[in-house]
């Protein structure tokens, strides 16, 4: 996994930024809103220009992620931190960054930090189901992704699909084989996804078909051209085990569950 995907970074604090800056949180969201967390109270009540420096940062240290520039983005997200703590995007992104230098502990404390300030935050506990993922959890990664998979909409179809091949790849290690046989034909060859393909490669390695399974992969790659729609499936199947890690077997010394 060269990266945890952050799905939407600054949606919890980006909207407050809207309101008057000089306003305190006293009254009652309107009609048909949901409760400002208290997290986002305190943000809204910092000074205007304290909260444009913090949502800069955030951002700044998202642009620089996004180029693997881990270490730069750590100095910006320590520098959103000074201005406001309690935020769950902090911890997410600081995470991610542990995730990019393969120190899965560290990133996992983070992100459970960023959970308990986010409940059911589906960004946070993807990227919490991921190290778990990583870390060869697979009853915890495939519970969690379980839970994930029901609130992601369907518009969104190219992360559950990704879900649901993790799913997949989780129930084969638990030795749910039927399961597992269900899911790899839940879609076929016109699906707008590379699901099919990879569950065939799935099924292939694990038949030790080294060559029906790089067949398979090798039809992905001719109908998905972007190497941007497929990099997540590929990071899928490094993580499992199918495909051999740049990084090693890192994860041999964790404990499989």
């Amino acid at each position: 996994m060269k990266a945890i995907t952050l799905l939407s970074l600054l949606v919890s604090m980006t909207p407050l930024l809207a309101q008057d800056g000089t306003a305190k949180v006293e009254a009652m969201p309107a009609a048909g809103q949901k409760e400002l967390l208290p997290n986002q109270k305190a943000f809204l009540n910092l000074p205007e220009e304290s909260r444009k420096d913090f949502i800069k940062h955030l951002g700044e240290a998202s642009r620089l992620f996004q180029q693997k520039r881990v270490f730069e983005t750590l100095e910006e997200v320590d520098k959103a931190s000074k201005i406001f703590a309690d935020s769950p995007e902090v911890f997410n992104m600081r995470g991610s960054c542990f995730v990019e230098m393969r120190a899965f502990d560290k990133a996992l404390d983070q992100f459970r930090k960023a959970a308990e300030l986010a409940k059911d935050n589906p960004s946070i506990d993807f990227n919490i189901a991921e190290v778990l993922f990583c870390t060869k959890q697979w009853q915890k990664a495939h519970d969690l992704f379980e839970k994930i998979i029901k609130v992601i909409p369907p518009e969104n179809l190219a992360l559950g699909r990704l879900v649901e091949f993790k799913i997949l790849l989780c129930k084969k290690k638990l030795g749910k084989n039927d399961e597992v046989v269900i899911l790899a034909e839940k879609y076929d060859f016109l699906d707008d996804s590379p699901y099919y393909y990879y569950a065939k490669a799935a099924l292939a390695y694990d038949a030790n078909n080294l060559v029906k399974a790089e067949e398979w992969l090798g039809i992905a790659s001719r109908i998905f051209t972007d190497p941007n729609a497929l990099a997540p499936w590929q990071d899928t199947l490094v993580e499992y085990g199918y495909i051999k890690s740049f990084y090693g077997d890192d994860a041999a010394a964790a404990t499989e569950k």
